[in-house]
């Protein structure tokens, strides 16, 4: 029996809550395409929670979290794999698909994470805490990932860093996010002084502001952002644990203090909660678009590719996490 395929039209329904109907449009056109090119390329669009409604939720075939869009690239049997997200990302996907196509939409797509540090960085490191493991998180390069020990997300980092039996880890680069879990730890953790753009910005005045103007509100920071602002929230957890945090608690009044699409697209599956919005963008993010992913998978474009040598090391840290 022929399966019955999507197409634009049936798709809105999904996304109408967040996306006027005279906006939609300006996507519909890009989105059969893209549908069409998938089928014809064999390919499979991995979409992070940040990305926009009519690419999470109308092209995307697999979401989530950086950790969840690791494992699930593991299993496509597609021969292309298009990561709308950023490049790490899509560095990842190819480290454990080394014999797939990986694109990235948009290099200009970067992470300020991934800038704040260097391969020479971390031998500088080693010399300076010898025999101290070096846990790092996924937000970082392939040659980054290459001169580590084992990788981390921001919802397993706790479990990584006890899971390696020693007194003292070095956890990089995102300096809040080793905080945040240095007080969750007996393990003494040495941070790196990198900071992501969006979540920094996030003050504990945003959250007392946030309280006295919507009474009752649920307040869920993600782990990336200042411990004294994380003290003050209700919960914190990776964009995962947030969207589980919904789920299972399904508070009437939320706000999710991450990047703006999240809420968007968590939103659109709980109509039933109020969802307030003060929320940082990601430019990197945003440089994907429908129109950038059509383009990727017309022309190929822009392949990943990684040096065997780094990718070989490097993708010794990223499974030494997913053993755990």
């Amino acid at each position: 029996m022929s399966t019955i395929l999507p197409s634009a039209a049936s798709l809105y329904d999904r996304v109408r809550r967040v996306i006027p109907p005279m906006e939609w449009p300006s996507f519909s056109n890009d989105i059969e395409a893209i549908l069409a090119l998938k089928r014809e390329r064999n390919a499979v669009i991995l979409a992070h929670n940040y990305q926009t409604p009519e690419i999470f939720h109308c092209v995307a075939d697999i979401v989530g979290d950086s950790l969840a869009l690791v494992r699930k690239a593991m299993s496509t049997e597609a021969e292309v794999i298009v990561l709308a997200g950023v490049h790490f990302m899509a560095e990842t996907a190819k480290l454990l698909n080394p014999q797939k196509t990986v694109l990235i939409p948009d290099l200009r797509a970067g992470c300020s994470l991934a800038d704040s540090i260097t391969a020479e960085d971390i031998r500088m490191l080693r010399q300076r805490y010898p025999g101290v493991p070096v846990v790092t998180y996924v937000n970082t390069s392939a040659d980054v990932k290459g001169e580590s020990d084992i990788c981390c997300t921001s919802g397993n980092a706790k479990a990584v860093v006890e899971s390696l039996g020693v007194p003292k880890v070095i956890m990089l680069p995102d300096e809040y996010l080793a905080q945040n879990i240095a007080a969750q730890t007996k393990v003494q953790i040495t941070a790196w002084k990198g900071h992501c753009e969006v979540h920094k910005r996030f003050t504990p005045a945003d959250i007392r502001q946030l309280r006295e103007g919507h009474p009752g509100v649920m307040v869920l920071a993600h782990p990336e952002c200042p411990p004294e602002m994380v003290a003050e929230a209700d919960f914190s957890g990776s964009t995962a644990a947030m969207s589980d945090y919904v789920e299972r608690q399904k508070p009437p009044r939320v706000v999710l203090m991450t990047e703006c699409s999240m809420s968007d697209n968590v939103a659109l599956q709980h109509p039933e909660i109020e969802f307030i919005r003060p929320c940082n963008l990601c430019p990197h993010m945003k440089r994907i678009t429908l129109a950038n992913i059509r383009s990727a998978l017309e022309q190929n474009r822009h392949e990943v590719t990684i040096e065997p040598d780094i990718a070989g090391r490097a993708r010794l840290a990223v499974e030494r996490m997913l053993a755990i």
